[in-house]
C-alpha cells in the first residue's frame, strides 16, 4: 500500500533521521511480548522539523552492520532510555540504576563510531548524551540527588520539570538556542569526567553539564534534556538537524 504523505511535487525528498528505540516487554491487545518502540513525541518531532523518521530497534551488530544501517540515512538521533551500564566507565553500579540494556549500549556505540566516522549530523537525547561521553571515554555521576542534594532533574512518576539550561558562548548550543533556555528534564545521571573530543556547551545553573558539542562533527549536539517534549522552545534542535541531514545527503550525493 502507498504511503498516504507524499513530497510536494518538484520538491527534495525530505532528509531520513534513524531514531533509535527501546526494546521491553509490553502489552497490546492479547499480546505481552518484548517489543521495541519509541514514543511518538519523537518522531512528531523530527517531522515538524522537515525531516522523515526511520526506528531502528536494538539488535546484534558489528561496524558493517552499522554502515549498512547508516547507508540509507541522512542524520542520526540517540534517543533517551534506561540508564547506561556503569561498568563501561569502570564503576558499580549505584541502587537507584536501571537494569542495563546492553543490546542497546552496543548497538548505539556502533551506530555511534560510523557516524562520526562519516561526519553525519547527530543529535543525542538524555540517554543519547550519556552513551556519547562514555563511548569516548567519559564517565557519569550516577546519581544526581547525591550530588546536588535535591531531585530537580528528576520527579518521577513520567513528570518532566523545567530546568535552565546556561549556553557557552562560541557552541552550537549557544549559535541554535540563544544565552538561556528553558529545558524539559527527566535524568538522575548527567556527565562527570567529559569526554575528549566532547567541548560541554550548556549548563544548568547549578554546574550540571547540559549539553555538548561533538568536535569531529559539522554538526554534532548532545542535550541532557527532552526537546521532544517541548515544541515552542526546542524544535530548533530538530530544524537544525534536519537542515544538517540535506546537506550530507547532497554531498554525498555529489561525491557519488
Amino acid at each position: 500500500m502507498a504511503s498516504s504523505v507524499s513530497e510536494p511535487t518538484g520538491a527534495a525528498p525530505r532528509p531520513v533521521i534513524g531514531l533509535t528505540t527501546y526494546l521491553e516487554q509490553a502489552t497490546s491487545g492479547v499480546w505481552d511480548v518484548p517489543a521495541a518502540f519509541l514514543p511518538k513525541v519523537y518522531f512528531d518531532a523530527v517531522a515538524r522539523g522537515g525531516g522523515l523518521a526511520v526506528l531502528i530497534p536494538p539488535q546484534p551488530i558489528d561496524a558493517a552492520g552499522a554502515d549498512a544501517i547508516l547507508d540509507g540515512l541522512d542524520g542520526l538521533i540517540i534517543t533517551g532510555g534506561k540508564d547506561v551500564d556503569s561498568r563501561r566507565y569502570g564503576q558499580q553500579p549505584h541502587p537507584t540504576n536501571d537494569e542495563p540494556r546492553l543490546d542497546r549500549d552496543a548497538l548505539e556505540d556502533a551506530l555511534l563510531e560510523r557516524a562520526i566516522a562519516r561526519d553525519m549530523p547527530f543529535l543525542g537525547i538524555c540517554r543519547g548524551l550519556q552513551v556519547l561521553n562514555t563511548m569516548l571515554g567519559g564517565s557519569l555521576i550516577q546519581h544526581l540527588p547525591d550530588a546536588i542534594g535535591s531531585t530537580r532533574y528528576n520527579a518521577g512518576g513520567g513528570v518532566f520539570t523545567p530546568n535552565p539550561a546556561i549556553t557557552v558562548p562560541g557552541t552550537r548550543a549557544a549559535a541554535l538556542l540563544g544565552e538561556r533556555v528553558t529545558v524539559q528534564s527527566y535524568h538522575h545521571q548527567a556527565i562527570d569526567e567529559v569526554a575528549d573530543g566532547l567541548t560541554v556547551s550548556a549548563r544548568g545553573d547549578d554546574g550540571v553539564i547540559q549539553a555538548v558539542d561533538v568536535d569531529a562533527l559539522t554538526f554534532g549536539v548532545a542535550v541532557q534534556w527532552h526537546p521532544e517534549e517541548d515544541a515552542a522552545e526546542d524544535a530548533r534542535l530538530f530544524a537544525a538537524l534536519v537542515e544538517a541531514a540535506a546537506a550530507y545527503r547532497d554531498n554525498r550525493k555529489a561525491r557519488a
